[in-house]
């Protein structure tokens, strides 16, 4: 190769590092909003963060005052089997509370038993056969079916689907430990949606829309379109204020939501492009690491983590990973679906294509022959 013939590649190869220098990934096209540091993005988190540990305060406050008994009451929707000795008409015999709370019963009439306890209702059957019908009637009942008192608990548990609460002592531990506890790809965090007190079927309103496979892996992303969930952390660094909300008293048509901890994908210029799986704590540094870290051409000054919300909008975050490693930048924990682009610098991939190129022509010269 002559001279004129290598100045010309080295030529090209300068358009060409000029050109690729051009950001062309269309996951950035379609951001919204501009870039933010990862101090503002580290601070909006903190802010949430904070906003859901007041919602959970609030909630754990309301729920622990309240003057409630030791059994559950009955509600619209359970189905209760009578059986009383020496009444043909009132023998294994299942009714099911009506959607106004009340229960209709041979002899006994409309019974407005919304709010009773299972002792109550058997009560007031007796009371009334004892008017008119039977002394001391033994009233036998059982609740063969509680859609009152259920709550969801899904995602990335060993056995997702609707729970029976026994009485009001029941936590959300109770709950999850009752769908089989956390599986081990679950993330190190619970999305709770506390119950509205005007609905309190909401839990199995919103199961019984998921498909039967989705409500076995991870929901989260069907539902959070519509919701705000309250984030419980358990990581290391906010275990100590937040696990004790695990106690939290349970309430029919809470929806607990345990999603797994997915993968972050790292690309761009790192030795090992592809996926990963998100460990406790994985942050961009970490994740940029596992990638096998920043090759030569890297603009290790401007990383982007681009991040999909709830409501599909992507929005980019810029990282200074020489800056984080020197501890004057934040860090920034990474969530499932996270996307980590690695891009290069304009006169480094420039420098590197001149190396490329030396070092390939090199090859090629000491494998020719010498004659």
């Amino acid at each position: 190769m002559n001279i004129s013939t290598r100045w010309m590649f080295v030529s090209w190869i300068l358009w060409i590092g000029g050109c690729t220098a051009v950001p062309t990934n269309n996951s950035t096209e379609k951001l919204s909003g501009e870039k933010t540091a990862t101090s503002a993005a580290l601070a909006q988190e903190s802010h949430k963060a904070n906003n859901d540990l007041e919602r959970l305060a609030s909630i754990w406050d309301q729920r622990k005052q309240e003057n409630l008994s030791s059994d559950y009451p009955i509600g619209p929707g359970d189905l209760i089997e009578f059986n009383v000795p020496g009444m043909e008409e009132i023998k294994n015999m299942s009714e099911r509370v009506n959607g106004d709370g009340t229960i209709s019963l041979p002899f006994a009439g409309i019974i407005k038993s919304n709010g009773m306890t299972e002792k109550g209702l058997r009560d007031e059957i007796r009371r009334r056969l004892e008017e008119k019908y039977m002394r001391n009637p033994q009233i036998n009942l059982v609740v063969k079916e509680f859609r009152s008192r259920q709550v969801a608990v899904i995602g990335a548990v060993q056995k997702p689907g609707l729970y029976n609460l026994a009485s009001y002592s029941d936590t959300l531990l109770t709950a999850i430990s009752q769908a089989g506890g956390m599986r081990p790809e679950a993330a190190e965090r619970i999305l709770f949606v506390p119950a509205e007190p005007v609905d309190p079927d909401q839990a199995k309103k919103v199961v019984e829309t998921l498909p039967a496979n989705v409500i076995r892996q991870d929901p989260s992303p069907m539902i959070l379109k519509n919701v705000d969930p309250i984030t419980i952390s358990l990581d290391s660094i906010s275990r100590v204020n937040q696990e004790r909300y695990l106690q939290m008293p349970a309430r029919a048509g809470d929806i607990i939501m345990i999603p797994g901890a997915g993968e972050v994908l790292v690309q761009g210029w790192v030795e090992k492009p592809g996926s990963y799986k998100i460990t406790p704590s994985l942050t961009i540094l970490g994740a940029v690491a596992a990638a096998g870290g920043p090759m030569f051409p890297a603009d290790t000054g401007s990383v982007e983590l681009i991040r999909t919300d709830k409501q599909g909008q992507k929005t980019a975050v810029v990282a200074d990973l020489d800056a984080i490693k020197k501890g004057t930048r934040p860090d920034l924990p990474l969530r499932e679906g996270d996307v980590i682009d690695v891009t290069s610098s304009g006169p480094r991939l420039a420098a590197y294509g001149l190396y490329r190129f030396f070092t390939s022509v090199m090859s090629v010269g000491a494998s020719i022959p010498i004659r």
